[in-house]
């Protein structure tokens, strides 16, 4: 699926529903009722980062044969070698940085 444009969700209001959001978008905030939805406080279960995505960069890298052997037989069909193999390589990074800030 790459190069493929993302395709824009259709919105499947109603026009009863349009001409509410529409009011509303013209009311100032301290005019809107929002006392029937309640106020979450509880973020315990809430997760930093979750839908973080780092950029990606493409790039020609050589690896040997038998460490791409060795990621790919970890996947289903193959697929997917790619992301385990970035995967190591941040562990890799994280270690890396946590012993130079140690001093190690």
């Amino acid at each position: 699926m790459k190069g493929k444009p993302t395709k824009m969700a259709v919105s499947k209001l109603t026009a009863s529903q349009k001409a509410e959001l529409d009011a509303l978008a013209g009311l100032p905030d301290h005019k809107i009722d929002t006392s029937d939805i309640p106020e979450a406080r509880d973020w315990s279960g809430a997760m930093r980062g979750a839908f973080y995505r780092p950029i990606k960069q493409q790039l020609t890298l050589r690896i040997d044969a038998d460490i791409v052997a060795w990621f790919k037989e970890r996947t289903r069909g193959g697929k997917g070698y790619q992301t385990i193999i970035n995967k190591a390589l941040r562990e890799y990074v994280e270690r890396h940085a946590k012993e130079n800030a140690k001093g190690i």
